[in-house]
């Protein structure tokens, strides 16, 4: 039997119902093991207590001294209050300001004539030292109900004297917290529960964690919520960063070694077969990186387990070219192959220029198609009647031996001859689960290609993707022109808008083609072109916060339009492009833009991956600050995909001193996508990164960074490797079995388990 942790006891019983309530609906915290694995954020360090004659500028100090002094002003018409202490030491005088909400207890406790001690980071208001905000303690006999009215001078004294040692020389813990629960009383809370953390299940087996020099579980939790030193600090935060990355490792390595004990067909392409017939008509060579990553996919395919890769690359290297590739391969060997794309726009667009590059190939038992060809197939949601049911009809008896399609593919409806390979597109727009969906449709289970066009740093895919082996595709097909990106400050410098817009036209002029892009469709898009009340994506893409306070809406698609059209780009042939147009209008403008009838397209980011035309050769990204550093990315990706070079213009009103130009600015200066991806990472919560990609999985990073912790994540994958190697089932680790099913889910669990 399992040992069972008392870290499972609902907080409730041990803090009382009004406290775990807001830890519950505020922090996301329920038990006592959650509570003790949330973390202090940082440690205030008191110091030594320094005398107000002599207070550093911009530096923390813990001062003792008596109150002088305290009134309470008015500001805002009324509305706002301010506390004003003043204190003295016999040495000088310093200022305590408190604002709003913070007034109404330090007024009731720092009356003249009270001693305190504070802390604080000195600075400088109306040439007056002032510490904002200080935490303090009361240190006189009135500060302690029970406090002996007997004591004498020199008990009182001695009290204060030890209080201050402590005080002071503390590392006091700071908490996340939130505004029903402010740090101290979470510090409070944690003191509560602190002893159990003596019995807390260690999850690291005993070998690894005697070999590499880590303190017990319980220890580390006790050193990382009450340190007595900076080396507690350290010990424990190395611990337990191993923690986290070793469990979430043998999850992963868990599903790994499950799926290799799957049987699979394996899938080798016949010789003078379709695909040796699509690469003699390749009017290209292909790049070394391409030859390489399909080399590790036709090993793969040729085993009898399913393969699991996930294939990554810069925008442009030719993903697409290999994944087809592998594809033709499987449908040699007498299977059948599914891309899974996220939006119409995009399946559209690969259904398109898979079936221009096969030609007569993509026309199997057709009149005029090729005798080794195979039919290639479109399966989406919006599709008429008739044409659906020609294409499931193709796939059920195998004629198809292609089919790009959307979430339309997962439908149950969806039957397959003999499906070998999944390949699913920006792995990023999928849960495990849906892509798992479409992998239960093959009689055995069919190998597996994720594609993204997001560059993941190492650390990312072992960690989010760890399920998966690893191609990247980092070098650039022959003939692939250099992108120029410029930030153009529409407020700072308006002319440079205008100038952004002249040089669209000097593009069409030399015989070239434009994107516009903006955040949002336009003002009605709240109700229409959804389906129960629910916003398009784009809509909610749109309503990201505006940088540096900005009440404006974002800029619209077919505001713009009409605007360019009336305006700057007057003459010029002009179209629009969303998500919420007929799938048949968003095909025709697609095509009519692809065979150079458009001059500018004005879009949403549905033209974000996927679409290439290589005779577009500027963008113009509006209210570029309200996207992401990896969508801007993939975004100018769109453009230089041909011979003449590409230009990517990002308009903001995002004031120059702002994070959001920041921002733009690291876009600007590199075409790296490996970098900008670790940039765009370094912004957003660890939770964010693990929890849209590997579903199910709770925010279980606290302690680790996936960015900077990498030479943790790798050893521990190796060690994680080692363990379920020797002991798939984990029988000899009850406790790390422990932790693993704090870290998932029953959903997920059930899931690891099926493989």
């Amino acid at each position: 039997m399992e040992p069972v942790s008392a870290l499972d006891e609902p907080l409730k019983k041990l803090l009382g119902g009004a406290t775990a309530k807001v830890m519950a609906e505020h922090l996301g915290l329920h038990t006592v093991g959650d509570l003790l694995h949330h973390y202090p954020r940082r440690y205030e360090e008191r110091g030594r207590l320094t005398p107000l004659s002599d207070l550093p500028l911009d530096e923390h100090v813990t001062v003792v001294a008596q109150v002088a002094d305290a009134r309470v002003h008015g500001f805002n018409n009324g509305r706002g209050k301010r506390l004003e202490v003043t204190l003295t030491d016999g040495s000088g005088r310093l200022q305590l300001v408190f604002f709003g909400h913070g007034v109404h207890k330090p007024h009731q406790d720092l009356l003249p004539g009270r001693r305190a001690m504070f802390a604080g980071k000195v600075g400088v208001f109306n040439r007056k030292t002032q510490l904002a905000h200080p935490t303090y303690q009361l240190l006189d006999a009135d500060a302690d109900a029970d406090a002996g009215a007997g004591a004498g001078a020199a008990d009182r004294e001695a009290g204060e004297r030890e209080a201050v040692d402590a005080f002071a020389g503390r590392l006091l813990p700071l908490y996340p917290a939130c505004k029903q629960l402010d740090s101290w009383r979470i510090a409070k809370a944690v003191d509560t529960v602190l002893p159990s953390a003596r019995e807390a299940v260690d999850p690291l087996p005993a070998p690894l964690r005697e070999g590499r020099g880590f303190v017990s579980l319980p220890d580390a939790l006790v050193k990382v919520h009450r340190p007595q030193s900076k080396a507690d600090v350290e010990a424990a935060r190395e611990r337990l960063k191993w923690d986290e990355a070793f469990v979430l490792q043998v999850a992963l390595a868990r599903r790994r070694y499950a799926d290799t004990q799957l049987p699979a067909v394996a899938r080798r392409p016949a010789p003078d077969g379709l695909l040796d017939a699509f690469d003699a008509r390749l009017p290209f060579t292909l790049t070394e990186g391409q030859r390489k990553v399909s080399g590790e996919i036709f090993d793969d395919l040729a085993t009898e387990h399913p393969m699991h890769r996930l294939l990554q690359g810069e925008v442009g290297s030719g993903k697409t070219m290999v994944a087809l590739r592998a594809m033709l391969a499987v449908v040699d060997s007498g299977g059948q192959a599914a891309m899974l794309a996220p939006t119409e726009v995009l399946a559209q667009q690969h259904h398109r220029s898979i079936t221009e590059m096969m030609g007569d190939l993509a026309e199997g038992g057709m009149l005029g198609g090729s005798a080794l060809g195979t039919k290639v197939v479109l399966l989406t949601g919006s599709m008429g009647t008739a044409a659906r049911r020609r294409a499931l009809l193709d796939l059920a008896t195998g004629e198809a031996g292609l089919v790009i399609g959307t979430h339309a593919l997962i439908e149950d409806k969806v039957s397959f001859h003999d499906l070998g390979l999944v390949v699913v597109d920006e792995q990023h727009r999928f849960g495990v689960e849906q892509r798992d969906a479409l992998r239960s449709k093959g009689k055995q289970p069919p190998h597996l290609l994720v594609m993204t066009a997001t560059p993941i740093p190492r650390t990312v895919a072992m960690t989010v993707f760890g399920d998966l082996e690893t191609s990247v595709l980092d070098q650039l097909p022959a003939g692939r022109s250099p992108i120029a990106t410029h930030v153009v400050p529409a407020t700072d410098k308006p002319h440079f808008l205008a100038r952004a817009w002249e040089r669209v036209r000097e593009e069409v002029e030399g015989g070239h083609q434009a994107y516009v892009v903006c955040p949002r469709i336009g003002d009605d898009e709240e109700t229409a072109g959804t389906k129960g009340g629910k916003k398009a994506p784009e809509k909610a893409k749109a309503q990201e916060k505006a940088p540096d306070g900005d009440k404006r809406p974002p800029l619209a698609v077919l505001d713009m339009a009409a605007q360019l059209a009336a305006g700057p780009l007057a003459g010029l042939r002009t179209e629009v492009l969303h998500g919420r147009m007929h799938p048949d209008d968003k095909d025709d403008v697609m095509r009519r833009f692809a065979a150079g009838e458009v001059d500018v397209l004005v879009a949403t980011t549905v033209i974000e991956v996927g679409v290439n035309v290589p005779n577009a050769t500027a963008m113009v990204i509006m209210d570029a600050d309200r996207f992401g550093v990896s969508q801007l990315h993939q975004l100018r990706g769109r453009v230089g995909r041909g011979s003449a070079a590409g230009l990517c213009l990002l308009v903001s009103e995002a004031h120059e001193a702002s994070p959001a130009r920041a921002r733009l600015g690291a876009v600007a200066a590199t075409l790296d996508g490996f970098e900008l991806s670790r940039i765009d990472l370094e912004q957003r919560r660890e939770g964010d990164v693990l929890g849209q990609a590997q579903s199910g999985v709770r925010s279980s990073l606290r302690m680790l960074t996936v960015i900077d912790d990498e030479e943790v994540i790798a050893a521990a994958r190796a060690e994680a490797v080692r363990t379920v190697a020797a002991d798939p089932e984990l029988t000899g680790h009850p406790e790390l079995r422990v932790a693993l099913d704090a870290l998932l889910d029953k959903d997920r669990e059930e899931y690891l388990d099926k493989g």
